[in-house]
């Protein structure tokens, strides 16, 4: 399955459970998701603290699938195409200028 395709099964699904209709109890706006998302986001730092190890891979999985969901229907009702999103990122990053380790400026907020 691709991105568009993981959207629209996505979208399926919240319909299913009328999330999308004008009197849902859980609005679908951006706003909401973005909250949901953050939140999904901080779970899957639950599993990493206080311990060093990870103890539970199944339960850390279902947490990252949490957060791509929320993930790929924000950018969705938000309008953006996260696929070319992503894509356009990457080049940008690309021309980035990185630290390294033997960079004295590595310890400075960059500007």
């Amino acid at each position: 399955m691709d991105i568009k395709e993981l959207t629209e099964a996505m979208h399926d699904f919240v319909r299913s459970k009328g999330w999308y209709e004008p009197d849902s109890k859980r609005p679908q706006s951006p706003r909401n998701l973005a909250i949901s998302l953050s939140l999904e986001a901080n779970e899957v730092l639950e599993h990493f603290q206080w311990q060093g190890e990870l103890k539970d891979r199944h339960e850390l999985a279902g947490e990252l699938a949490d957060v791509a969901l929320y993930l790929l229907q924000l950018a969705s009702v938000s309008g953006i195409d996260l696929e070319q999103a992503i894509l356009k990122k990457l080049e940008s990053n690309a021309s980035r200028q990185w630290d390294t380790e033997s960079d004295d400026s590595s310890h400075r907020l960059p500007e």
